[in-house]
């Protein structure tokens, strides 16, 4: 734990569902104390969604909040109980950072902006990440991963050609905002090392997304092009730089596909090659030119000969020509097909209360080769900590502890 890049940090976690519990899944994956503060009677709705297993779902068994939650704490704290606030206040001052994701205003209304949080702590690192950031006609907006998707663009510039805009995703927005917040995070806690100083960090997940629309944003600025027009967007064909064959082709089986990229004609010979040198593939196709302008025909040919192929055996043959090509795996084809993530160690197992001795677990990344993160503890049972968080980190005696649970303010 000490060699953990993030050792000695600590974490007032005050997230829920996706978006924040992303950003706090990293760094406590490379070593940070990250503490959930929770409250009972209003769980993270995530600890209620997906079971793992078969049954009635608990507050503990959803696959989602194990899979955002593993290497945490979780303490229960009434913020409604003034002296359930005032443990939190005492949280705050032994911690590095704090991170939530509510909408605007969430945390001025309980009387702790940054400037209260600077109060308490004067070198805290406030991490805030909402759909539109603290500032701006709009701030009081409340969205979820994919409205702030959409408001961004990116849901607009997805899809087929001809087709309705059919966005990138579950949520596609939480995790990504849960990363650029991990990132600023620890951008922030190299300022500290350096100066001393906290700051806050205001996250916007729509700003986020419109970070990833730069193609499109310079096409209108620049040559007045909307982004959907005919032929586009070009769904999973290459636009820029345009290069063929891009695209994805149905294999022997039942949805098996098979995703191929060649990006110049020596790729494109070499899988040529590979395909046994069909007499469909000849002068039409050698160049780049010809390959796109006889996209459609291209496609097609590639998928007679693809469709009567088993997916992997076509990777194989692809991959040892030099072709980028891969499998489009489906979930039971990464737990039990793929021979690369079981090289690599990336499924993994850990002890859990109520999902047994070896609830799976993926692995972390990325990967440092001299501080490498690791998988120390499955995710916590709600409050399963609050005892060793109180006397321990935060110095209750036992009778306290107790007087405070029999006045509500652990629940």
């Amino acid at each position: 734990m000490a060699d953990l890049p993030l050792a000695g940090i600590r974490i007032c976690d005050l997230t829920w569902v996706i978006a924040g519990p992303t950003a706090t899944r990293v760094l406590a994956d490379f070593g940070a104390e990250v503490i959930r503060v929770e409250h009972g009677q209003a769980a993270d709705p995530i600890r209620f969604g997906r079971p793992i297993l078969s049954g009635k779902p608990t507050l503990n068994n959803s696959g989602f909040f194990n899979y955002f939650n593993r290497n945490k704490k979780s303490i229960l704290l009434n913020v409604r109980h003034p002296l359930g606030m005032e443990l939190l206040h005492r949280l705050i001052a032994v911690s590095d950072v704090v991170i939530e994701n509510f909408s605007s205003g969430v945390l001025d209304s309980w009387e702790l902006s940054y400037e209260a949080q600077k109060a308490i702590n004067p070198a805290i690192i406030y991490c805030s990440v909402s759909g539109f950031g603290h500032t701006g006609r709009d701030k009081h907006f409340t969205t979820w991963g994919p409205t702030a998707q959409a408001l961004s663009g990116l849901t607009m510039m997805s899809g087929l050609p001809g087709k309705p805009p059919a966005g990138w995703g579950y949520s596609y927005m939480d995790h990504t905002a849960g990363y650029y917040s991990a990132i600023a995070v620890m951008m922030a806690l190299h300022h500290r090392n350096k100066t001393g100083e906290g700051q806050h960090i205001d996250i916007s997940q729509v700003e986020a997304g419109m970070a990833l629309t730069g193609p499109a944003v310079l096409d209108y600025t620049v040559n007045g092009r909307s982004f959907r027009r005919e032929g586009m967007p070009t769904g999973n064909r290459a636009w820029e730089p345009a290069i063929a064959p891009h695209n994805t082709y149905r294999c022997a089986g039942d949805d098996r596909w098979i995703a191929v990229a060649c990006r110049n004609d020596a790729e494109w010979g070499a899988m040529v090659r590979a395909m046994g040198e069909p007499a469909w593939a000849g002068a039409r196709f050698e160049t780049l030119v010809g390959r796109l302008e006889y996209q459609d025909e291209l496609d097609t040919r590639i998928g007679e000969w693809t469709a009567t192929r088993d997916d992997y055996a076509v990777m194989a043959a692809l991959q040892a020509a030099g072709v980028p090509a891969g499998v489009c795996q489906g979930p039971s084809d990464r737990v039990e097909r793929d021979e690369q993530f079981r090289a690599r160690g990336w499924w993994t197992s850990m002890p859990h209360a109520e999902l047994g001795p070896e609830a799976g677990i993926d692995g972390v990344t990325p990967r440092l080769a001299r501080t490498p993160g690791t998988n120390r503890t499955a995710s916590p049972l709600l409050g399963e900590h609050t005892l060793d968080v109180m006397t321990g980190l935060l110095g209750m005696t036992g009778d306290e502890f107790a007087e405070y649970t029999e006045m509500g303010v652990f629940m």
